[in-house]
């Protein structure tokens, strides 16, 4: 029996519940999703205190032993069937011959199942209705706001409460509190939503990850670039951003009739670049990389916390290079990004995706089909070559070419794709970009696009959920916290601290008149790595008493020993 039948089957028995209580309310769909399941209705007020009663009638209905049974009947007569419900009405419309309607007890629905044949198959402790939400009518915001009732369904109270748990664990990562906490970033209604404003602290590990991913390119190769936000929107037309992301693009006007957007990616400026001066093969490979803001109009329900946003700032990269020189180069990205990925300790965990286009829709993307059968097959060969073992997903390729797409798990094991590295022959071509070949012939050169962490706020988001905002010292804002045990030792603490900032690291004098247990308190809050105790036994003996998160306290040193040890957990990464 599959999972995903017992969750389709709790949507249908929850609906049925909720008429009982709720005659009134209006049916909308209720499929079964990752995790659990949901349904959505109108007409519908009630609160999350609900739920218990929704659900303790749910768990009789299924002692009851409901038969789901699976019936054909004609679009007419499931229009009388459903007469009253307008959002099965509008459903029928969309139906090609004869429709698909499910009994269970005295509840029908329009669905094609499949379902559980009786519902005592449905362990009644494997589910938990788990919150309310609004959901637009088929996703669109033009529609009305519905009533959203989630549930949880798994197919055993084991595996129910080991998710329940991760859940908690999750709500305890949430980047959104967090954030907070350790005051990284702000959301302001003045700025606007989706429009993230990043505090000293929050800046400081976005410089961190930027000089990294650009210390590692550096290594291979690549020069840094900077391009404007705004842009003609010409550029958008000829790359066929224009038309790809219209609905997305932010559009700015003024009083002196300008027509340019804010640019949704960073391609297109970098084939001006490389279009400045005429180049030759002895000029190949040419890599260009840049952090910098992107603009996508989202859609505003779906905007929240760091992962959707309005102003995205993206790590991009480009290589200009010929054919013979493609596979290497893809070579050296994929060497780049396990090196990234293995400093922060996610390599371990994740699949890679080749994504290929979807051939019965060729009309969404550009290009000729010879060059995307020669992209996909150089993919595949590099994914064997690198053993990758990259699993072939089709249309998922981006508008200009396939890639390969990197996939991790986030805190609570949901998947999530930011790496990547695609091959592009139809941007150069669409440019009229050039390089001078041994024989003296112009040809286009071949694009390759890469991103290693992608969107900074995304990233960012990832990585306080993944460390539960207990960064690596590389990466931690503050890094040494320095607390006097009293006012006595205030001067010396201070002496401390301004060799700490001499030696570079970025440490936080704690002088304020507080007890020591508040100030380690307040320091373990802030989850620093370091925090240094000074006293009467410091100050006699010209050292500091050492506690590290997670371990407690270490031990006395000498400072310099201290930070020659925290030197090489800065260098090493750990």
């Amino acid at each position: 029996m599959k999972v995903e039948n017992i969750r389709h089957s709790l949507a249908h028995i929850l609906a049925a519940a909720v008429k009982e209580f709720y005659p009134k309310a209006k049916l909308g769909i209720g499929p079964s999703i990752e995790n659990g399941f949901y349904y959505d209705f109108d007409n519908l007020n009630i609160s999350e205190n609900d739920l218990p009663k929704i659900e303790k009638r749910m768990k009789e209905m299924i002692r009851e032993d409901i038969k789901f049974e699976k019936k054909l009947i004609t679009k007419e007569a499931a229009k009388k069937l459903f007469k009253g419900e307008k959002y099965k009405l509008e459903l029928i419309k969309d139906i090609k011959g004869k429709a698909t309607i499910y009994k269970s007890g005295n509840f029908t629905d329009l669905c094609k199942g499949p379902h559980v044949k009786s519902s005592k198959e449905i362990p009644f402790d494997s589910f938990k209705l788990e919150r309310i939400a609004g959901a637009y009518w088929k996703g669109d915001e033009k529609n009305k706001m519905l009533t959203r009732i989630y549930g949880l369904a798994f197919e055993n109270k084991k595996d129910l409460t080991s998710f329940i748990k991760l859940l908690e664990e999750a709500e305890k990562r949430d980047h959104r509190k967090l954030g907070k906490l350790l005051d990284l970033f702000h959301f302001s209604e003045i700025v606007g939503p989706g429009l993230p404003l990043f505090t000293p602290k929050g800046t400081i590990i976005l410089d961190e990850l930027q000089k990294e991913i650009e210390r590692i390119c550096r290594e291979h190769g690549f020069e840094k670039v900077s391009a404007p936000s705004l842009t003609k929107i010409d550029l958008f037309e000829i790359s066929g951003h224009a038309k790809k992301f219209s609905d997305e693009l932010f559009h700015v006007s003024s009083a002196s009739s300008h027509k340019f957007a804010l640019k949704p990616v960073q391609c297109p400026h970098h084939t001006q670049i490389y279009a400045s001066k005429p180049r030759s093969y002895k000029d190949l490979p040419i890599r260009y990389m840049e952090s910098n803001k992107q603009y996508r109009a989202e859609k505003a329900g779906e905007v929240g916390g760091l992962n959707r946003v309005y102003a995205i700032t993206v790590e991009d990269g480009h290589t200009f290079c010929t054919i013979d020189q493609v596979k290497d180069e893809i070579k050296a990205i994929v060497n780049i990004i396990e090196k990234f990925y293995k400093s922060i300790g996610l390599w371990d965990n994740h699949w890679v995706s080749l994504s290929v286009r979807d051939k019965k829709h060729p009309e969404k993307y550009i290009g000729e089909e010879k060059d995307w059968n020669l992209c996909e097959k150089i993919l595949k060969e590099v994914s064997d070559e690198m053993g990758l073992e990259a699993k072939r997903m089709e249309g998922e390729a981006a508008l200009y070419g396939p890639k390969l797409d990197f996939m991790f798990k986030d805190a609570i094991g949901k998947e999530i794709q930011i790496p990547t590295v695609q091959i592009d022959f139809a941007t150069p071509k669409r440019f009229g970009l050039t390089y001078v070949d041994k024989d003296g012939k112009e040809k286009p050169p071949v694009m390759v696009h890469r991103a290693v962490l992608g969107s900074y706020e995304r990233f960012l988001a990832l990585i306080i959920e993944y460390f539960a905002g207990a960064f690596p010292v590389w990466l931690s804002p503050v890094q040494v916290y320095v607390a006097p045990i009293s006012e006595k030792h205030i001067k010396y603490a201070k002496t401390i601290y301004k060799e700490l900032i001499s030696s570079g690291l970025r440490a936080e004098l704690k002088d304020e008149n507080e007890t020591i247990s508040k100030k380690i308190r307040q320091g373990e809050t802030q989850k620093i790595p370091y925090i240094l105790v000074v006293g009467d036994a410091e100050i006699k003996n010209k050292s500091v008493n050492v506690r590290k998160r997670s371990k407690g306290n270490i031990g006395e040193m000498k400072l310099d020993k201290f930070v020659e040890t925290i030197r090489k957990d800065i260098d090493s990464k750990n």
